[in-house]
């Protein structure tokens, strides 16, 4: 029996990165001798076992055959004959198929460390096509690493997406991968790759992307909405702005921005509501907070109430945040504080120091007032003075210099 470092960890230590977790590969032994060594079994489709003192993975080296589409169709072989190399053979990527034994050597079948130096990302054998997650997985490392693609890998991957076998993607392993991607530090590298495979397309329809290639293979955006998408994007990761954030700047990407599309392709991606309440927010909201300085009172408390700024504070801030990605991205400067912010800033203070408890019972008469006072006011009257008196705090706030 012989034990692996293999994949990330490998490939991490070689780039000079920090390895946060290492899987291991087992050659040459059963799922009984492992559960003889004091390895517990955790693996549901294939043989994954805790080691009983660091609890770390190690999996039987296996081989896989597809019987189905989708990347659950599979049947997995795992026996003790299977080779590191067979191993290594069904990984995604060359840079992922990299393994060093205890005595630190590596094993490097299929050019990995090659791969590395030049900064390719290249599949490793035609298996690639078998699982339509890989396209993600290839577009998340090109955001990570800034990578290239190799033509021949660019190959597979627009024919998965033309043949359908990109069809099979499941909702829940495409956000995982794309949220992934899009906390990376080249998130232009994601949207570039998902467009020109084609994937971009059929993933979120409602986004305006378009890129164009030099003669020498440089990509830029092609249009205003992802122009405003990718700088906005890369501000984001400046300030290393939040998911939801970097999320909401979808918004600015889809022509013309509305609460519908927004709403459509955050279903449609199944994604946690705080960024699907990014979005929307973005898509609905997005125009007013960059044009608030010259907003009206009644506009500006409009946006207040449309964000349930009042109760749900954090909702408004993450809507500004991306505003000022966007600005600040398509302005390529950046003015401290955000003009629109200050403002807004200003306004919550003054609405929330309106007393709304002390407002609603001066219209409302005490319990056994006389038959003969004044009426008692409904929910609507005293909305519409807790109303008054906000937009009147507003106003103040628009007339100071």
């Amino acid at each position: 029996m012989k034990i692996y470092v293999v994949g990330g960890a490998v490939r991490d230590e070689l780039l000079g990165l920090p390895v946060k977790d290492r899987d291991y590969v087992v050659v040459g032994a059963t799922p009984e001798d492992m559960e003889r060594l004091g390895y517990q079994a955790v693996g549901k489709d294939f043989p994954v076992f805790l080691h009983p003192e660091t609890h770390e993975e190690y999996a039987l080296a296996r081989t896989e055959r597809k019987v189905a589409r989708g990347y659950k169709g599979f049947t997995v072989h795992a026996a003790r004959e299977v080779t590191l190399e067979q191993d290594l053979a069904r990984r995604d990527l060359t840079i992922n198929a990299i393994a060093r034994d205890d005595e630190g050597r590596l094993i490097d079948p299929y050019g990995g460390q090659r791969d590395l130096r030049a900064g390719i990302l290249r599949h490793v054998s035609q298996a690639f096509i078998e699982d339509p997650v890989r396209i993600l997985r290839v577009a998340r490392f090109a955001a990570r690493f800034g990578f290239s693609i190799a033509p021949e890998t660019m190959i597979l991957m627009r024919h998965m997406v033309t043949e359908g076998e990109a069809d099979a993607l499941v909702p829940e392993r495409v956000w995982q991968e794309f949220a992934k991607g899009l906390m990376e530090s080249l998130p232009q590298r994601l949207f570039e790759t998902l467009t020109a495979c084609g994937l971009a397309a059929k993933l979120f329809p409602e986004l305006d992307l378009a890129f164009d290639v030099d003669a020498q293979g440089r990509t830029t955006p092609a249009n205003a909405a992802t122009l405003l998408l990718i700088r906005g994007l890369n501000f984001a990761v400046r300030q290393l702005r939040s998911l939801e954030v970097r999320f909401a700047l979808l918004a600015f990407a889809m022509r013309p921005a509305n609460c519908a599309g927004a709403r459509a392709l955050a279903e449609r991606m199944r994604v946690p509501v705080e960024c699907r309440d990014a979005l929307v927010l973005a898509a609905r909201h997005g125009e007013a907070v960059r044009s608030a300085n010259s907003a009206s009172a009644a506009a500006l408390l409009s946006l207040l109430e449309a964000g349930d700024a009042l109760r749900r504070p954090e909702r408004l801030r993450v809507l500004v945040d991306s505003c000022e990605c966007a600005d600040f991205g398509e302005w390529g400067r950046v003015e401290e504080p955000y003009p629109p912010r200050r403002l807004i800033d200003l306004v919550v203070s003054a609405t929330n120091a309106v007393n709304a408890g002390a407002i609603a019972r001066t219209l409302v008469v005490p319990n056994g007032a006389d038959a003969g006072g004044p009426p008692k006011a409904g929910g609507e009257a005293i909305g519409a003075a807790i109303r008054t008196a906000r937009l009147a705090a507003i106003q103040r706030v628009l007339d100071c210099p």
